[in-house]
């Protein structure tokens, strides 16, 4: 019983390490990341690619109303998955760093300086007693100052990775495999893409539809974040072979309402 009420002592503290050296809410943490739909990014080169899967629970929810994807500033994207609330408080957070530096230095925040703003921010909150650590994942996209394009993931500890392409949410692993097979250094921004929604599709099997995808690229050309509009996102789907037929109904979500 001594033992149990430990364990219970680790798992509920969010500033104490178990013997192993563990903080079981960051784990937890990670989990409710798990539980959110599939986002996709994609570094091309010239540009990046940000895809996310925005499965409607009901046809008479507004489509407006599930934001997976966001503009952080004129050139940074960024894509979500796991607690919405949680991901609108730290895109809030990259909206007014972006500013800050835009007034303090004359010039765009730096894609990989804004990404560990963000992840300092989250790190706080693994070490602050009374408060939870972010449920969420996020894929932070863009072009630096020099022109690249830059593809950076967030965790839940705080400790930010950059990825040539990742997949974060359900079926990560399943994406991340598709990913690493079919990825290239050279691949174009069109064929980033294609290469985003193939691997949507690899893990719905009944095929995708433009209402349920969202598409976004920033390109080096421009440096300007854009959305891509559903009959953008459709026109790739036909030409890729997968469109969902209109007989099928679209997947159910099992995430939570908090949670996409």
């Amino acid at each position: 019983m001594q033992g149990q009420s430990q364990q219970q002592a680790y798992d509920r503290g969010i500033t104490i390490f178990s013997p192993d050296g563990r903080l079981y809410q960051v784990e937890y943490a990670r989990e409710a990341v798990k539980r959110g739909t599939a986002s996709i990014g994609i570094r091309a080169e010239d540009g990046v690619v940000l895809a996310v899967d925005k499965r409607i629970r009901s046809p008479l929810m507004e489509r407006s109303s599930v934001e997976k994807i966001h503009k952080a500033d004129d050139h940074v994207g960024i894509a979500s998955a796991g607690h919405v609330a949680d991901a609108r408080q730290l895109i809030d957070f990259a909206r007014r760093r972006a500013q800050v530096n835009q007034l303090r230095y004359e010039e765009p925040i730096d894609v990989e300086s804004l990404t560990k703003e963000i992840t300092d921010h989250i790190q706080q909150y693994t070490q602050v007693g009374g408060a939870r650590p972010f449920g969420v994942a996020l894929i932070i996209g863009g072009i630096n100052k020099h022109g690249e394009p830059r593809l950076f993931e967030t965790d839940p500890s705080g400790t930010p990775y950059e990825w040539k392409a990742l997949a974060v949410g359900a079926d990560r692993g399943d994406i991340r495999e598709y990913l690493e097979e079919h990825y290239h250094e050279d691949i174009d921004l069109d064929g980033a893409v294609g290469l985003a929604l193939r691997s949507l599709g690899s893990v719905n099997e009944s095929g995708l539809r433009p209402e349920g995808v969202g598409l976004a690229t920033v390109d080096v050309e421009t440096e300007q974040f854009r959305m891509l509009t559903d009959e953008e996102v459709e026109e790739y789907l036909v030409d890729l072979d997968l469109l969902a037929s209109e007989d099928d109904d679209p997947d159910e979500a099992d995430e939570t309402d908090d949670e996409e």
